[in-house]
Formats: C-alpha cells, structure tokens, sequence
C-alpha cells in the first residue's frame, strides 16, 4: 500500500500494523515447527526425513493454542509495559514544568498551537543528541530527550525536534515502530530457545556418536538403517535452522515496512507545526553522528530522531542520512544548508589553554565576551572580539 500524501501515510501505517501483527503469529508458528523438528530428532535419531517432518506437523497443529496463547500474551505485555521497558534501558525519568521549564513549555506551545493532546515528557541523563517518541496509545504517548540534546540546541532548534516527534505520533509511526520491536523481541526470544536446544543436540550427538567399539561389529543391514536414519536426522536439522533463521531475517526486513519516509514526513510535520524549516536543518546538523545511545538496543536507537548505526550494506538503515533529510527541508521547504557543524562541545578547551605562536612563545588565549559572536568558529582570525574592544568597538 503506497503511500502518496500525510493521509494515505497514516492509513498505510494502520494496514502495516494490522499486517506486522499477522506476520508475529506466522513467524511464532514457523520457530515452534523449527523446534518440534529438533524436539523430534532428539527423541529418535534413526528416521527418516519424512517422519521427522510429519512428527513436527503434528505436532505444531498440538501445539497451536499454546503458541497463539504465548503470542498474544507477549503482545498484551508489550502494550501495558513497553515504555517501561524502554525506560530500563535508557533510563528516562518523568520529568515536570517546575523540572523542566524550558521543555515544557515548548513541547505545551506546539501542543496547544496545533490542539494536539500533550504526551508525557521525559529527560534521559546522556551526553548524546538525540529524541524518540513511544506509546502505542494517547495515555501512553511520551516524548523522551537527552539532556545533551538540551544543552547543545537552542530553544527553536529544540522546537523543530520536539515538532518531528509530535508528527511520528500525529501520523501512527510511534505505534508501527513499537509492534516491530515487540515482533523483534518475541522473534529473538524463541529463535535463541532452539538455537540452544540445536548446541545441546549437537553436543549430545558428538559426545556420543562413536563412543562404543561395538557399532563396528553390527550387521550391515543395520549399519544401512543407521545411516540412513543420521541422514535424515541431519537434513532435519538443517531445516530447523534455515527456518529459524528465515524468521529471524524476515524480523530484521520488518524494518523494512517501516518506510524511510516516514523520518521526511516527519520532518515536514515539524516545518508545518514551527514554521522555521532553518531550525529543523541545523537541528539535524547538529544531531548529525552525536545521536548514539550507549547501552541501548537497536530497537530504541530505530525509535530516535537519528539513528547513526547502520545495518549490513545500509540494507536494514531505518533513516535516510542527514545529507537526503536536509536536501529535502532546502529543497521542498525553503530552508538553508549550512553544512556540517561543529559543537562547541567539540572545540572545548581550544581556546583554554595558551597557545604557541610562530615565535615559540605561548600566547594566552584570547577572552570570549558576552558579547562575542558564539556561533562563528573558534580559533578564525577575526572572529572574536579581541581583550581591548567593547561591545561597541574599541576602547579610547
């Protein structure tokens, strides 16, 4: 279902969900025949290829009710606890107007300018740039921001971010993001559980495959049956596990539903809420390689404003890169590139130290007034108000 417009993006997500969500069972029910298949040749290792497969049939449809049960548990655990499950790995805390003043009345202006309902906000202590927003419903809908982001953005580039995550959740990215973690999570739970019971197969099957010098005398009518039946049992091995790992590839391309323009309609949300396609441009430049979360999973970094892990070959990158999401803002919305940017975070203690000149004798630095032009590069000659001129020009 392609998606031309906002709205026929928001009614693709719907039919997306609706789709991830059948594919979750699908996937279960192909993981729970991979492992009655292992389950099967650990019970009897001398068999045909054949009845290992129609033993695992048998016992997949056994267990089906099971399986479902399981699924849709997982499903319910997710949607009641997910954000407390992604507050454990980033540690975002709650935080209020009193706390945050700043924020919250930025993201409350946004809410109000536009009668969008106000989602919780919260601040993660974490020195990187970046901003997610979760909730799979409008009790559950937060907005989380570092306090990196806090310190290194001004107050319209803070709005312009705070705008891209009121889109997610205005056009139902939030909800599509958050069903393909938890089809992730249930998918690499299960696949890990027959990926041990293969190891313990495999251990068993090595430790005791040519322990007994009888075997050698057996008749050969039987060494033939033997044979035939490890056969077997090794084909069906190595269908448990091109199955096992078909679902997990096929949970990794779930990130692939998640169209990559969802991030550029976001960013034109924000534009259409702030009006200022500039903020949005150097807010991404600023973000740009400074978004990393150390600690968090690839799931929460999917969820953020820009998420600079790339996947094998950029073929699983959920984000088109800054350079594609600026050439859009200038290019569609009017807005001005002004390149990478350097933080001042990045030059820190630059311009702290004394300096050596050309003579070999260190000069002290030269001081940064209030009134000094603090978004033009340090160290550039002529730049900074020199120790003898006021904010009027030099003294006399």
């Amino acid at each position: 279902m392609a998606a031309y417009g906002l709205y026929t993006h928001i009614a693709s997500n719907k039919f997306r969900s609706m789709l991830l969500l059948a594919g979750l069972f699908l996937l279960i029910y192909v993981l729970v025949f991979a492992g009655a298949l292992v389950a099967e040749v650990l019970i009897n290792s001398n068999a045909s290829v054949d009845y290992y497969l129609m033993r695992a049939s048998r016992d997949l449809i056994a267990a089906l009710p099971y399986a479902t049960i399981i699924a849709a548990l997982w499903i319910v655990i997710a949607y009641f606890f997910h954000q407390n499950m992604i507050d454990a790995v980033t540690g975002g805390e709650s935080v209020t107007r009193q706390q945050q003043p700043r924020l919250y009345n930025l993201l409350e202006n946004l809410c109000i300018s536009r009668g969008i309902p106000m989602p919780k906000l919260k601040v993660m202590d974490s020195p990187a740039l970046n901003a997610f927003a979760s909730g799979l419903n409008r009790r559950q809908y937060t907005v989380t921001v570092t306090s990196g982001l806090l310190e290194a953005l001004n107050d319209q580039e803070i709005e312009a971010v705070l705008g891209h995550e009121l889109t997610h959740i205005r056009n139902g990215d939030v909800q599509l993001m958050v069903i393909a973690v938890i089809i992730a999570g249930v998918v690499g739970f299960f696949g890990e559980l027959f990926f041990r019971m293969f190891t313990n197969l495999s251990w068993n099957s090595s430790g005791s495959g040519y322990s007994s010098s009888s075997s050698s005398s057996s008749s050969s009518s039987s060494s033939d049956r033997d044979s035939k039946g490890g056969g077997g049992a090794i084909i069906a091995i190595i269908i448990a596990v091109a199955l096992i790992l078909l679902a997990w590839l096929l949970s990794q391309v779930v990130k692939l539903a998640l169209s990559r323009s969802r991030e550029l309609l976001a960013d034109a949300g924000s534009v259409e809420l702030t009006k200022n396609p500039d903020a949005m441009i150097t807010a991404l430049r600023k973000i740009e390689n400074r978004g990393e979360l150390p600690g968090a999973t690839s799931a929460v970094m999917e969820l953020c404003v820009d998420n600079p892990r790339e996947g094998f070959a950029d073929l699983f990158a959920t984000h088109p890169s800054v350079d594609r999401r600026v050439k859009a803002l200038v290019q569609f919305a009017g807005g001005h590139d002004p390149g990478p940017l350097a933080l001042p975070s990045d030059t820190e203690g630059e311009s702290d130290e004394p300096k050596e000149s050309d003579s070999g004798q260190l000069q002290p630095p030269v001081p940064r007034g209030p009134w000094s032009d603090a978004n033009e590069p340090a160290g550039v000659p002529g730049t900074r108000l020199g120790p003898s001129d006021g904010p009027w020009g030099p003294h006399r």
